[in-house]
């Protein structure tokens, strides 16, 4: 039952939102809700007269006072807490705030907070969002997505909750992950909130102090498995193919052999990508990018030792070796650059029950065959770093600590400015801190981290950390497909992403060390990601046959911006 449809009038050509809602109604709504915006006019003509107080505020008004409220909140969870309540009050109001306040508020609507308040989501949800589909329900979904008041649905991000950051099974209390996409969608795509659906799957847990916890919301019972899993799966993207068929839908924190199966069996199918995947593999890889533009170098050039080839890790490696392969390497030559580690060790090719994501990447065992070790029969993380004398080390495996200051003062000894990449969240789980890789490399190491850190000054030093958050390409990529009306999102895409991103960092950006644009860049971010995928949706015969002028007009109207439409009484409507 849609509450409300977009217009413009054709006398005046004015734009305004045909409203089908009235009063407290109106008031509760969260898209609709303008609070001490509404204008005389529309009180008197959307009975919102005495529901009100009489005075009309102007949005910068609201502003401050919602800003001077968040900043009297104690700690992270609680102002994460207030976000999501205005969220759940006036969109518009939320999203002008998030957007003013980007780079302060990212941090809680998403990594780290997010995860905090993932794992307590059942005890502070004051009201729910999106969308939970579940084996109880599954056979009403046509219903269910029937029954949605937004006007239009183009972007779904989804998630079963098995794999919620670096913490685990978390079942339906991993909702507040794709609710923070969306919300990055939204303040750094430019997405309109109108068309955007989180969803949560929620398949059970296995998650005992869950199961055990009588405040736990979601389906008690034990996860799905095997073809009942895969069944419920394809019930689900049919639902969504035959009520929203020109939807993107963004697969999120899945565990990993369901990720790498769902990505691989719905590419061709729906407009689809994993962004843990697919998105960490473009971010890393336009971070590297720009580091080998600092080093004055190539990709062929370097080592490359990846621990945890997980969804974020396997996505790294692959698109390492779509890059060495542009510059001329053979797979054997690519093999003898990249050297993957996971929780078996080093990668070997006679290592029994190897992923199929980690085939490509597994060392055959005569390239190792001189090795020296330090303990022998083992294969340490510093016996990989020492002896394939590694220049770049990234770590995606939730273990604090990982790169302890003798792994750290190594890769320094390997290259003069090794290249580290900590990206782990929440910063509780990061492989090592910005500290750690500025004392081990004296301030010449250049850091992507998947948390936050602070610039550190110091000696006539500045170390900056670039935080290698996909919230610079998922958004922008998204953007790009659904303007571009592809019915797929390629590879390529990705790559053309990757290289519009690296492309933004500034020659004085990178004097620092910085490897991505800086956080308040996000809108033009999003844009040039956008634009750069819009062309190679076009140039693959997939995407709309615009110039490449034209998209960007397009994309830029798109764009949408946090501001109070006008709004005019409308005859109620069942769709």
């Amino acid at each position: 039952m849609k509450t409300f449809s977009m217009k413009m009038d054709p006398l005046t050509g004015e734009e305004y939102y045909e409203v089908y809602l009235r009063g407290q109604q109106l008031l509760s709504d969260s898209l609709l809700n303008k609070g001490s915006s509404f204008t005389q006019e529309e009180r008197l003509s959307l009975d919102l007269d005495g529901f009100l107080r009489s005075g009309v505020s102007n949005i910068d008004i609201q502003i401050e006072r919602s800003y001077e409220m968040f900043k009297r909140k104690p700690d992270d969870i609680e102002k994460y807490i207030f976000l999501q309540g205005l969220l759940n009050r006036n969109e518009i109001l939320f999203y002008r705030l998030l957007s003013d306040h980007l780079k302060e508020m990212v941090p809680i609507v998403y990594t780290p907070t997010v995860g905090q308040a993932c794992m307590m989501l059942s005890h502070i949800t004051r009201r729910y969002r999106g969308i939970y589909i579940s084996p109880e329900n599954i056979g009403n979904i046509d219903r269910i997505f029937q029954t949605i008041s937004l006007p239009s649905v183009y972007l779904i991000v989804v998630t079963d909750g098995e794999r919620i950051l670096g913490l685990g099974d978390l079942g339906s209390d991993g909702m507040g992950i794709p609710v923070g996409k969306v919300n990055l969608y939204v303040a750094a795509g430019g997405l309109h909130p109108a068309c955007c659906l989180p969803i949560s799957l929620d398949v059970g847990t296995n998650n005992e102090r869950l199961l055990n916890d009588p405040v736990y919301l979601g389906h008690r019972q034990k996860r799905l498995t095997g073809q009942e899993y895969e069944d419920f799966i394809e019930r689900f993207v049919l639902g969504v193919k035959r009520n929203f068929p020109d939807a993107l839908m963004q697969w999120e924190d899945f565990a990993k052999n369901k990720a790498f199966m769902l990505m691989d069996r719905y590419r061709e199918r729906i407009l689809s990508f994993n962004d843990d995947i697919q998105g960490t593999g473009a971010t890393a890889l336009a971070a590297l990018m720009t580091a080998m533009k600092i080093k004055k170098s190539t990709f062929s050039d370097q080592r490359f030792v990846i621990v945890g080839m997980g969804q974020a890790g396997s996505g790294i490696a692959f698109n390492i070796k779509a890059k060495l392969r542009d510059e001329g390497l053979s797979d054997d030559e690519i093999r003898r650059k990249i050297f993957a580690i996971d929780q078996p060790g080093l990668l070997i090719d006679n290592m029994p029950g190897l992923e199929n994501q980690m085939l490509p990447f597994a060392q055959p065992v005569a390239n190792i065959a001189g090795w020296k070790l330090e303990a022998p029969g083992k294969i340490s993380l510093m016996d990989v770093v020492k002896n394939s004398k590694a220049t770049v080390l990234i770590g995606v495996t939730a273990q604090a600590g990982l790169f302890n200051q003798d792994i750290l003062s190594q890769m320094a000894k390997n290259d003069e400015r090794p290249v580290i990449f900590a990206l782990s969240n929440p910063t509780s789980k990061t492989e090592c801190s910005a500290e750690d890789v500025f004392k081990a490399t004296n301030g010449k190491g250049l850091m992507a981290s998947g948390s936050p850190f602070a610039t550190i000054e110091r000696d006539n030093k500045k170390f900056i950390i670039s935080q290698c958050n996909n919230m610079y390409v998922f958004p922008g990529v998204g953007l790009g497909a659904l303007v571009s009306k592809s019915p797929k999102v390629t590879h390529k895409m990705f790559l053309a992403a990757s290289k519009a991103l690296s492309n933004m960092v500034t020659a004085e950006q990178m004097k620092n060390g910085l490897l991505l644009p800086e956080m308040e860049d996000i809108r033009q971010v999003s844009f040039e990601i956008a634009k750069a995928v819009a062309i190679e949706s076009r140039e693959s015969g997939l995407g709309r046959l615009l110039t490449d002028e034209q998209l960007g007009e397009v994309i830029r109207k798109a764009q949408w911006e946090p501001h109070y439409s006008p709004f005019r009484p409308g005859t109620f409507s069942i769709r």
